[in-house]
C-alpha cells in the first residue's frame, strides 16, 4: 500500500504536474469568470516552470543530498560483497528489446563492474524488481546479469533480489537473502542524493554497509541564479531532488529511518 500510495501521489507532486494542474485550474477559472484566479494560477504555474528548468534550484536542492556521504577513506582492506541498488535500467525497454539499456542512473551499474573487478572475492548483490505501477518491465535484478557477464563478471558471484519495489524493501529483501555476519563489510552502491534514505533504511533493518556513492547530477559549486545547464536537465534535477527530500519525510512518518536526514557516523567520519 506504502508503495502504491507514493507512487499516486508523486505523479501529482512533481513540477511538470504542478504546471499541468495549474494551467487546467487557470483555463477551468478563466472559462467561469474568475479572471483574477485565472491570473494567479497562471503565473503560479509560470514560476514553478522557470524555477525549475532555468535556474539553479534542482542543484541547490540536490546538493546537501549528495554531499552527506563521501567513498571510504582508506577503503577497507576486504570487502566482503557489493550492494548495488536498481534503478539504472531501462526496464519497460529491456523487456521488450532483451538488452540492458542503462537510464540516467546507470553509474549504478558500471561502478559496481569497477568494483567486481578490484575486489574479486565479494559477492555481488543486486537488488531491484519491479517497481513500476504504471509501466510493465524487467526489473534491474533480472537484467543486469546480462549486462554483468558482458562486463566480465562471473554469474557464480552475483546474488540476486528480485521482489523489492522501493528501497525500505531493497534492504529488507537484501538482509534477509545474504544474512549478513557481524564484523562483515558491504559497499552500498546507489545514487549519491539517494543515499541518505538508503543508509537510513539500512541501518533500520540491521544491515551495517559502507557507503559508496556514484552518479552524481551536480558538481557541487552551484549558487543561486540561473542554470547553465539544459533546461531539461535542470528540470529532472529539481524533479528528482524535490521527489528524494519528499521520500525522506515520508520514510521518517512511516518509521522506515530512524533519522529524518541520515548521516556519517562520528566512527566513519
Amino acid at each position: 500500500m506504502f508503495h502504491l500510495v507514493s507512487a499516486i501521489g508523486w505523479l501529482f507532486l512533481q513540477p511538470l504536474s504542478l504546471v499541468a494542474i495549474l494551467i487546467a485550474v487557470s483555463f477551468l477559472t478563466a472559462f467561469l469568470g474568475r479572471h483574477r484566479l485565472s491570473m494567479a494560477a497562471s503565473g503560479l504555474s509560470f514560476m514553478v516552470l522557470f524555477l525549475s528548468a532555468w535556474t539553479t534550484l534542482g542543484a541547490l536542492v540536490l546538493g546537501p543530498l549528495e554531499d552527506r556521504f563521501r567513498k571510504p577513506r582508506p577503503i577497507p582492506d576486504t570487502i566482503d560483497g557489493i550492494i548495488v541498488l536498481g534503478g539504472g535500467l531501462e526496464g519497460s525497454i529491456n523487456m521488450a528489446r532483451g538488452g540492458y539499456e542503462l537510464n540516467a542512473s546507470g553509474d549504478r551499474f558500471v561502478e559496481t563492474a569497477i568494483l567486481a573487478r578490484r575486489f574479486p572475492q565479494a559477492k555481488i548483490l543486486i537488488s531491484g524488481g519491479q517497481g513500476a505501477v504504471f509501466l510493465a518491465g524487467e526489473g534491474d535484478a533480472d537484467t543486469a546479469p546480462r549486462l554483468l557477464a558482458a562486463l566480465g563478471v562471473a554469474a557464480g558471484r552475483l546474488v540476486l533480489e528480485n521482489r523489492s519495489r522501493d528501497t525500505f524493501e531493497n534492504a529488507h529483501f537484501s538482509r534477509e537473502l545474504v544474512k549478513p555476519a557481524a564484523g562483515e563489510t558491504w559497499l552500498l552502491v546507489t545514487s549519491a542524493f539517494h543515499m541518505p534514505r538508503a543508509v537510513g533504511v539500512f541501518r533500520k533493518v540491521g544491515f551495517p554497509v559502507t557507503p559508496w556513492p556514484v552518479d552524481y547530477k551536480t558538481a557541487g559549486n552551484e549558487t543561486p541564479g540561473l542554470a547553465e545547464d539544459n533546461a531539461l536537465d535542470s528540470l529532472r534535477n529539481t524533479t528528482v531532488g524535490i521527489r528524494e527530500w519528499i521520500g525522506l519525510v515520508a520514510y521518517r512518518m512511516a518509521g522506515r529511518t530512524d533519522a529524518l536526514f541520515p548521516g556519517p557516523k562520528p566512527s566513519s567520519r
